[in-house]
């Protein structure tokens, strides 16, 4: 009987194949914009609050509009928090499913590490939010706040100064939330609803169930799905559960593969993905930024937030528990399994991108709004420990990021080069011998220019006439 191979150690955060990366380049280009322009609406939002018309503010957020007789009378900021974030929520869960079947997520050994980062940076932070409460006798209802990680600000920071971050841990970064992303989405499921409509969520359940069914059968057209997509989203609101559910259920349900026997180039949530993150990015993610991150700041209040316990608890959470946590997970996966660090990176690296990740904002603010929902003062107050700590999170990567930075450019460099002019970088063509002998050539002819060129200027030297 032969011997069992051996296993091959796994690289944690190795370089990506070619397809890979190019899908999460492209992902990052409208992330980043997006984050662009969420920075942007939450200084917005922060302006228009702390000035004369803060009234006017207050005004347009607190509007109601909706129709009442089908429960969907709601304010301008709960359009905001349930309708368009359920957008977002969709694309993270097609996002989702797309590592389940086609990503990193699909092998359970390389899955391993983005879950134990994502579930430590998850745990330390609530424990260091309940740790500060008990000690100060604050109260318990926000340990959730701090254990979100906004992508699109994060990336939004990455693509300022770690301008040469190398793919590879970008996709750590992408991959990382969304494992986030999903438990954010069983937190809020499960802690968060209340009063449960039966009537409303068996119709949200039928609803989807016609969905999947319509998917299935192939059948195509915006005007299908968007109407039954808007039908779902009021019935789960009804229910009690949160609404941004519905979108995360749909986002799951499409088709993330493609079928080769049919031609097809992209796979439908690919395709969907593609029309739709633009819209959640651009528009659903800012507008929620616009009528959320609206508090009033002086500096008294910013000196509450270091002082009362449940607002510390979440600067301290996004801070110190979301770096820690995602650094110690993605370390305890590399002491104790056959995982071993990239050679192209350093355990600084990875740091600087778990402290990146402090950055909680949109799912923290919603959270906020959720845990302390009977309570306006403090989900003020709450909100205004989520700006602080994801600012102080920004700048603390950020120093970190700029430190690393000449490294990354350097591996950047590496990754990019592409001497043959194929339009494929050289390091994914390394096992080719067809791109050594291509190479040889163009060595051989810048040989040749060197020689003549020497020759020219009467200026060659024995030893110099030809590259080393």
């Amino acid at each position: 009987m032969p011997a069992p191979a051996p296993r091959k150690n796994h690289k944690v955060l190795g370089r990506l194949s070619l397809p890979e990366r190019t899908f999460v380049a492209d992902a990052l280009r409208t992330e980043t914009v997006g984050g662009v322009l969420l920075l942007a609406a939450a200084i917005a939002a922060l302006i228009w609050a702390n000035t004369p018309i803060r009234e006017s503010y207050e005004s347009v957020r607190d509007f109601h509009v909706g129709p009442a007789a089908l429960g969907l009378d709601l304010s301008i900021e709960h359009w905001a928090a349930d309708g368009l974030l359920a957008v977002f929520f969709f694309v993270a869960g097609i996002e989702l499913k797309r590592e389940l079947v086609a990503g990193d997520l699909r092998d359970p050994r390389a899955a391993a590490l983005p879950v134990v980062a994502a579930l430590c940076g998850m745990a330390v932070p609530a424990l260091v939010y309940t740790l500060v409460n008990v000690t100060g006798g604050g109260s318990f209802d926000g340990w959730a706040v701090p254990t979100a990680t906004d992508i699109a600000f994060a990336l939004a920071v990455l693509a300022v100064i770690g301008t040469s971050l190398p793919s590879a841990l970008r996709a750590f970064l992408l991959t990382l939330a969304v494992v986030d992303d999903l438990f954010a989405i069983l937190i809020i499921a499960v802690f968060f609803t209340e009063n449960l409509n039966f009537a409303a969520l068996g119709g949200a359940a039928v609803g989807l169930a016609v969905f999947w069914l319509l998917l299935r059968r192939g059948v195509r057209g915006w005007y299908v799905y968007v109407p039954l997509a808007l039908v779902i989203w009021g019935l789960m609101y009804n229910s009690g559960v949160h609404a941004t559910i519905a979108g995360v259920a749909m986002g799951l349900m499409l088709r993330c593969t493609t079928r080769k026997d049919e031609g097809e180039q992209r796979s439908p949530g690919e395709r969907i993905e593609h029309l739709v993150r633009p819209l959640s990015a651009g528009l659903a993610v800012p507008l929620f930024a616009l009528f959320s991150a609206g508090v009033a700041v002086s500096g008294g209040a910013l000196g509450e937030v270091f002082t009362r316990p449940e607002t510390l608890g979440v600067v301290l959470g996004l801070v110190v528990g979301k770096a820690v946590g995602i650094f110690g997970g993605t370390w305890l996966t590399a002491r104790f399994t056959r995982a071993s660090l990239s050679d192209d990176l350093a355990w600084p690296d990875v740091f600087a991108v778990s402290s990146l990740a402090g950055i909680g904002f949109t799912v923290s603010l919603l959270i906020g709004e959720l845990a302390f929902a009977g309570d306006k003062a403090l989900t003020d107050e709450v909100k205004a420990a989520v700006l602080m700590g994801s600012l102080i999170a920004a700048v603390l990567s950020g120093v970190l990021l700029k430190i690393r930075n000449a490294k990354y450019r350097r591996l950047w460099e590496d990754e990019e080069r592409d001497e043959d002019l194929d339009g494929i970088p050289d390091i994914y063509e390394q096992d080719n011998p067809a791109y050594h002998l291509r190479m040889a050539e163009i060595h051989e002819r810048k040989a040749a220019e060197h020689r003549r060129l020497a020759e020219v200027t009467g200026g060659a030297s024995e030893g110099n006439d030809g590259p080393a």
